[in-house]
């Protein structure tokens, strides 16, 4: 009985993860125009369609999937500054994008080759880097970031560079922490669990909510680089050991 049940629970959370598929390309395939076609125009026009599209699948995903969000921290949210956040899942991407304002995102170019999503995602002014130049990489960060923070922008860096699974870490790399110190602009960190939801190259999306944290924006101006990365480490996994592996 217990068999049939759990392939009976695996066949609806297939049907909902497949029906949410669908909608995520098909409205994928309305608002990417959206985006192309409002090229002269002002990029917070541009931004607009673009986010407007990630609130409708955080919003598809809960009617579909079952699956919600709650925030703890959000108050610590002021004036604009580096959004330092734990990268388990591609909902993340989305999802900042309802829980902060206006920004743009530290990702690789590959992205930017994809047909259509990757045309529209240019639009929005990310910095995209190529990875395996690290000096580059690190130039870029520093002279684009500061540029999109000064312009009135959070910026978006994922400090590991990669999704990582339920439980694990990578190094954080100090490409950020650099754009705090060059910009004087603040760090604040991000952890949650979406991994455990919404796995990495995973097709199924299981219902929950998942839990964010937020913590108080780190100034920049008073401590070293490493020591701000390991500030910011520090905290981010130490909320990840309290919200891991929990059942809502």
């Amino acid at each position: 009985m217990q068999a049939k049940t759990s392939s009976h629970n695996l066949f609806i959370l297939g049907l909902r993860s497949f029906v949410f598929f669908i909608f995520q390309v098909t409205t994928l395939f309305i608002f990417a125009p959206l985006v192309l076609l409002s090229f002269p125009f002002p990029y917070s026009i541009r931004y607009s369609f673009a986010s407007a599209w990630a609130k409708l699948v955080i919003k598809g995903l809960n009617v579909i999937c079952h699956l919600d969000f709650q925030v703890i921290g959000k108050e610590n949210i002021k004036g604009n500054g580096i959004i330092f956040c734990k990268h388990q899942s591609a909902w993340e991407t989305f999802a900042l994008q309802i829980i902060f304002p206006e920004q743009c995102w530290v990702l690789k170019k590959e992205l930017l080759w994809i047909p259509l999503f990757g045309w529209a995602l240019a639009l929005t002014q990310p910095i995209a880097i190529d990875r395996s130049k690290k000096t580059k990489s690190f130039r870029q960060i520093i002279e684009q970031g500061t540029q999109r923070l000064k312009s009135g922008r959070w910026v978006v860096i994922f400090p590991e560079g990669t999704r990582t699974a339920p439980g694990e870490k990578k190094k954080y790399m100090i490409g950020g922490a650099l754009l705090a110190e060059k910009s004087g602009y603040p760090v604040i960190p991000v952890a949650h669990n979406a991994g455990e939801f919404w796995r990495k190259n995973a097709f199924i999306k299981y219902p929950g909510t998942i839990q964010v944290r937020i913590g108080e924006m780190i100034d920049s101006k008073s401590i070293s680089p490493r020591e701000l990365n390991q500030k910011t480490e520090n905290w981010i996994e130490g909320q990840m050991e309290e919200i891991q592996n929990k059942t809502f």
